[in-house]
């Protein structure tokens, strides 16, 4: 019989694992327990140190929405798009709008810059053209935006 056993793993084990991640870049509480989840078998103990972690302050969720909210917007991505996004890391409500309403982003310039860039500045000649506009501003979450607010800037 060949011995194949794999050794037990440790708290610490699972601390390193998490720190390396946490070196990377920031991670929700809920992602950072997923992919710990699928490197180790035991679930108590994976969220056990990264509940830990969280204590220590080396995990965050407000931290990770802060980073989060400005990494998409550098992308020019909407509040929208971002909150869903953000909702869908299971990031809780009142850290989605604080890291949105913290980060002094001027979303109508941002939604502006997008414009420019995916169709230019010339307003749209038709209205399949403004109807095509705005389901892209709506996918990329501006939808609370109106190309009408746009049209007398865009030529300038």
């Amino acid at each position: 019989m060949s011995d194949t056993a794999q050794p037990a793993v440790t708290a610490l084990d699972v601390r390193r694992a998490a720190m390396d991640l946490l070196a990377r870049r920031e991670h929700g509480q809920q992602e950072l327990c997923d992919k710990l989840g699928r490197r180790f078998e035991d679930a108590a103990l994976v969220r056990a140190e990264v509940l830990r972690l969280r204590e220590e302050g080396l995990q965050s969720d407000a931290r990770f929405a802060e980073v989060y909210v400005r990494s998409r917007a550098q992308r020019l991505y909407g509040p929208s798009r971002i909150r869903m996004e953000l909702r869908e890391r299971r990031i809780a409500e009142d850290l989605i709008e604080q890291a949105l309403a913290e980060a002094g982003i001027d979303w109508a310039q941002q939604m502006r810059e997008l414009i420019r860039r995916k169709f230019g500045r010339q307003p749209p000649e038709t209205i399949a053209e403004r109807a095509k506009q705005q389901r892209f501003l709506a996918y990329r979450g501006f939808h609370q935006f109106r190309l009408a607010d746009l049209d007398e800037n865009r030529c300038g």
